[in-house]
């Protein structure tokens, strides 16, 4: 889907990505989009979806965070004031753009929080006390000092099953050992004294939330991506109802499949929670409805825009055009509210039908998936091998799936054996 905006709009800006995933060509279409520009992108490995882009120029850099900061540095030599922009899509590139703020500015826009609001308010812990101020329900949950970890193991009054998970997203993305999850379901304690082993045996230090595990298939997320003004102003709101989750192990709880749709109940909730705290700049937040009341429990805030951020373009705002107007321009402008109706899937199309047990959804995607979006899927993309290469990966989560989430179709009255 693309921007109402003409090309060529910001000449001479140079807008800049680190990583090089989904995620990342993600946001290098969207800048693309918005500016007219090509896109410098820096990675140590990008997909190929990203290196046989034709309006991406790849970079590849080390992924620690002096070689990022340095390249980008070396990029805005000699720049005028306000001529590039950087963006990323990991809390912990997040957190270094926002610590390095101030040698990258004013060549570069920076439009995450400052190092302050994302360790608080993307502390777990820090983020439920802030929801409970507000009045926005979060899961029952404990916190762990991993630091204090010792032979015995931390007692969790909370029922079984549970959901455990790293508190601060930077902190865990820092770290590398084998099992490594993004997140845990435990459901007996012998499955939690084990986890508790692993941290140990990684030399884990940071803080781990064990919650309440709220019941409800995939379709019960939702998720909220705003954009906050450098004046406090909420200038951008968008939604989607999410459809299917990933199920491997490293990116569980990841989104696959979305249908875009107004929120306004959690518009207006994400937006207390976040001044609550003096935020700017981008924000997304996941929220599960509990099937047992109808009640949304809101779960965490990403410091940044999400991996899925090309389903707010898909639902007819072009998030990158909010936030240059407000950064470059020094306008925060109409709030823009992301409404239409679409369905955005990074799977095939039979998978999501096989997946999806609830009729009406089901029906949905059948009446959407005509006009489907899938970021990877630029039209003005050209190559030829880069199509075949996403089309594979589309059906490699056919094996990914059948592997990782296998859901068994109960024949019906009229199949069923006699």
């Amino acid at each position: 889907m693309r921007s109402s905006s003409p090309r060529g709009r910001r000449p001479g800006l140079l807008p800049v990505v680190i990583g090089g995933d989904i995620g990342a060509y993600a946001l290098a279409r969207q800048l693309h989009d918005a500016t007219g520009q090509r896109v410098r992108l820096l990675a140590p490995a990008p997909i190929e979806a990203i290196t046989r882009s034709v309006y991406i120029d790849v970079e590849r850099v080390g992924a620690d965070e002096r070689a990022v900061v340095d390249a980008l540095r070396r990029l805005g030599e000699g720049r005028p004031a306000r001529s590039a922009v950087v963006l990323a899509n990991t809390d912990a590139l997040a957190s270094v753009l926002a610590r390095h703020r101030g040698e990258l500015e004013p060549v570069y826009a920076v439009p995450f929080p400052s190092p302050e609001v994302i360790d608080d308010l993307c502390d777990k812990a820090v983020f439920a006390e802030v929801c409970r101020t507000q009045g926005v329900r979060t899961p029952g949950q404990v916190v762990v000092d991993c630091s204090r970890l010792e032979a015995e193991d931390p007692r969790i009054d909370l029922p079984f099953p549970l959901v455990a998970k790293p508190a601060v997203g930077a902190h865990w993305d820092a770290v590398s050992f084998p099992g490594k999850r993004k997140i845990y379901l435990i459901d007996t304690p012998s499955e939690l004294s084990a986890l508790w082993g692993q941290l140990r045996g990684a030399g884990y230090r940071s803080s781990f939330v064990v919650q309440e595990r709220i019941p409800g298939p995939d379709d019960a997320m939702r998720s909220v991506t705003l954009y906050v003004s450098s004046g406090g102003e909420v200038t951008l709101v968008a939604s989607a109802r999410v459809l299917l989750e990933d199920h491997s192990p490293t990116m569980i709880g990841n989104p696959v499949a979305m249908i875009t749709e107004p929120l306004p109940e959690l518009w207006e909730a994400s937006s207390r929670v976040l001044a609550a705290v003096g935020y700017r700049g981008f924000a997304n937040l996941d929220v599960k409805v509990d099937p047992r009341d109808g009640q949304p429990v809101f779960f965490e805030v990403n410091p940044r825009i999400g991996r899925n951020s090309f389903y707010v373009s898909a639902a007819g705002v072009n998030p990158m055009e909010v936030m240059l107007r407000d950064l470059l321009d020094g306008s925060a402008g109409p709030r823009r509210e992301a409404r239409a109706e679409v369905l955005y899937s990074l799977v095939p199309r039979h998978l999501l039908l096989h997946q999806l047990t609830d009729p009406a959804l089901r029906r949905r995607v059948a009446r959407l998936a005509l006009r489907a979006v899938d970021p990877l899927l630029d039209p003005v993309e050209t190559s030829v091998r880069r199509r075949l290469v996403i089309t594979a990966q589309k059906l490699n989560h056919d094996l990914k799936f059948h592997r990782h989430h296998p859901r068994r179709i109960r024949p019906t009255r009229r199949t069923r054996t006699r």
